[in-house]
């Protein structure tokens, strides 16, 4: 009797452990879910039934998911669902159901669906519960045969203007130069070849790559470069061609300074694979054009807007049978700045055959009028297309015209003489009237190691010199030994309200300024020395040197450098910099740098210009103990009278030192008058 108990109760636990172990619908439905949300297709594959599997492959229905949400720019997929509360025990041949929803990101905006997933019991070797599968759970209104389609919608890109409302960089035409296989005259295709490669800068192999693609037909419209809408003598040239090629008008981004402003606007270019992924989830897509130097690349967020994008069904024939999602883009923001189109030409043309860089601001708001780098390229051919060998010449060209010279630091020279002035005034350590005995060429110390401050060789015709005589004829030594008398430490302290070491407050990335490379002089004295007429470690952005000289003229305030029209102009960078007598002094000092007849920037005498400033030739020496080195000439001037306009401007690898910077800055203020 006990026997037939026991073996009763142990058919019964039997029994309750096999239908637990019983699969149950909600537990494939839910791995389904997970599965999808987490993008894990072929698990979601293996979840199918036996006829829906019947329907294509794993790797075509894993293509497939991957293909759609690729083509619509899917993230942040959400699936959510609720499940009953309790299991029920379903019988043979129910087919239970459960809601899902599903909300993703897509370039036409964001998709948001619920659907049924049904389930069907299936018995084998292991029974189990599948989800019966159709192309609806994709998205509810697809059917086998039908397609998504995704488009992309560009915004209208923003435009850059000057002050006066000028474009810079502006929403203009291109005329397309195109070849239609079937409309070249029998006999002339490499005469039409050859002259096209000639007009548009590319190889004859890189027309016939492009008449190679296993889309062209006879009739097709084969692009191979663009033309100028303006470059008429271009375009009159191609007319002249064998017959067989067209003009198309195309809309494109034109910069009708062209080299005059090069590196201030940049240009926009085709986006690349690492951009694309550093700007995942902002909108971009592989035929994107976005920024990729200058002005469009900084001010890219503002001037591309927000594209709009369109996501939808259509049917086998093609024809549109529901939108899933669709935004309108949004115009990109236009963008005034403070820059004049005529300063810009003009310092430009001054500098062009050189190598450089100059900055133009006004010196009573802090207005950037300017900022030009030389030599330079035309940014309209980066639009129009450049092949391989073009760019490779202008990597290769002298004076580096691809690099933008006005964002980088400089050895400044002897215009740096007027910041050692002001320090050596403020602290007490120079005293204008007092003249200090230099009677000797050459200045140096006990503990110099050999080492000595040589004077420039106009500034060696006086030995009695004043702060006055020092600016006007250049004198090394006198600023030298003003340094010495200041003392590292407070020089250091007094250099701190002009903005070294600090990030210029400037929309456009432009390397800091320093005085030194360590946090303090220490025990090197010719290192000192060298710093008080702008040698040693100091370095310089032409802008940075433009801004430090707007104290002299705002009787202490440094300005802050504006770029953005009716965006900050008048705001104070530092203010009390230096007291009124500091600057008045300095003023009048440089502008006798100018009237004097012994002033290093009196020749050419310009009549009618009323300047003042400071010249600077500095040497680029790897050590103290080098005797030759490089030398880069400077000039920075502002007109005394209309107090409008102050440039500064370097010129790399000069002969004659800044006598060959001098009338270039002169000629710009005759010409911007």
């Amino acid at each position: 009797m006990r026997s037939w108990k026991l073996w009763a109760a142990v058919l019964v636990f039997l029994s309750l452990v096999a239908c637990s172990q019983q699969p149950k619908p909600e537990d494939t439905f839910t791995a389904y879910m997970d599965a999808w949300e987490n993008g894990e297709y072929d698990k979601m594959y293996g979840l199918l039934s036996e006829s829906s599997q019947g329907l294509m492959t794993e790797e075509e229905f894993v293509d497939r998911y991957e293909t759609i949400y690729d083509g619509i720019s899917m993230e942040d997929l959400a699936v959510t669902y609720d499940l009953p509360e309790e299991s029920e025990d379903y019988g043979e041949g129910e087919e239970p159901s459960f809601d899902f929803g599903v909300k993703m990101g897509s370039i036409g905006g964001e998709i948001d669906f619920t659907h049924a997933a049904n389930l069907v019991f299936e018995e084998g070797e292991e029974e189990r519960w599948a989800i019966d599968w159709d192309s609806s759970m994709i998205f509810p209104g697809m059917k086998e045969g039908y397609t998504v389609y995704a488009d992309s919608l560009s915004s209208e890109r923003g435009e850059i203007f000057d002050a006066d409302g000028q474009g810079l960089a502006v929403n203009g035409e291109v005329q397309r130069v195109g070849l239609v296989p079937e409309q070249i005259e029998e006999g002339q295709e490499e005469a039409l070849k050859e002259g096209l490669s000639e007009e548009l800068g590319m190889t004859v192999e890189a027309i016939d790559a492009k008449l190679d693609q296993s889309w062209v037909e006879p009739s097709s419209f084969v692009p191979i470069g663009a033309v100028a809408a303006d470059d008429e003598a271009k375009i009159e040239a191609l007319k002249k061609l064998p017959k067989g090629f067209i003009f198309k008008a195309e809309g494109a981004r034109v910069y009708p300074l062209k080299e005059a402003a090069a590196h201030l606007t940049g240009y926009v270019g085709a986006i690349t694979a690492e951009q694309l992924e550093d700007r995942k989830g902002e909108g971009y897509s592989s035929t994107s054009r976005i920024g990729q130097a200058g002005l469009e690349a900084v001010f890219e967020d503002r001037l591309r807007g927000t594209p709009g994008g369109k996501v939808a069904i259509r049917d086998e024939k093609g024809n549109e049978e529901e939108v899933l999602a669709e935004t309108e883009p949004v115009a990109g923001e236009d963008v005034t700045l403070t820059i004049s189109s005529d300063v810009q030409k003009n310092v430009y043309n001054q500098m062009k055959d050189d190598s450089g860089s100059a900055s133009a601001v006004n010196p009573t708001t802090g207005e950037v009028l300017a900022m030009v780098s030389a030599p330079a390229y035309d940014p309209n051919q980066f639009i129009l297309g450049m092949g391989a060998e073009e760019r490779q010449k202008l990597q290769e060209a002298p004076g580096s015209p691809l690099l933008n010279k006005f964002t980088r630091t400089y050895s400044p020279g002897s215009t740096f003489k007027p910041i050692t002035a002001a320090i050596g005034l403020e602290t007490g350590a120079i005293d204008p009237a007092e003249e200090l005995s230099i009677p000797d060429r050459t200045y140096t110390q006990d503990g110099w190691g050999g080492y000595s401050v040589t004077r420039v060789p106009g500034a060696a015709v006086d030995t009695q010199v004043n702060l006055r005589d020092a600016l006007v004829r250049s004198d090394n030594i006198y600023f030298a030994r003003s340094i010495l008398e200041i003392g590292g430490e407070a020089f250091l302290k007094g250099a701190e309200p002009f903005g070294f070491g600090e990030d210029i407050p400037f929309p456009y990335p432009v390397e800091s300024s320093q005085i030194l490379n360590a946090d303090a002089f220490k025990e090197q004295e010719p290192l000192l020395a060298d710093t008080g007429y702008g040698q040693g470690q100091v370095q310089m952005s032409t802008l940075h040197l433009a801004m430090t000289y707007t104290p002299f003229i705002t009787d202490g305030t440094l300005l802050k450098p504006t770029l953005i029209k009716d965006e900050g102009a008048g705001e104070p960078w530092h203010e009390n910099v230096l007291s009124e007598e500091t600057a008045a002094t300095i003023k009048e000092d440089l502008r006798a740098v100018v009237a004097d007849e012994e002033g290093t920037a009196h020749k050419p005498v310009t009549e009618g210009l009323s300047l003042a400033g400071k010249t600077g030739t500095a040497e680029l020496k790897q050590s103290l103990e080098d005797e030759n080195g490089q030398e880069n000439g400077w000039f920075v001037a502002w007109d005394t009278e209309s107090r409008d306009l102050l440039v500064s401007m370097m010129i790399e690898d000069v002969d004659k030192g800044s006598a060959e910077v001098v009338p270039k800055v002169k000629k710009v203020f005759e010409q911007s008058s």
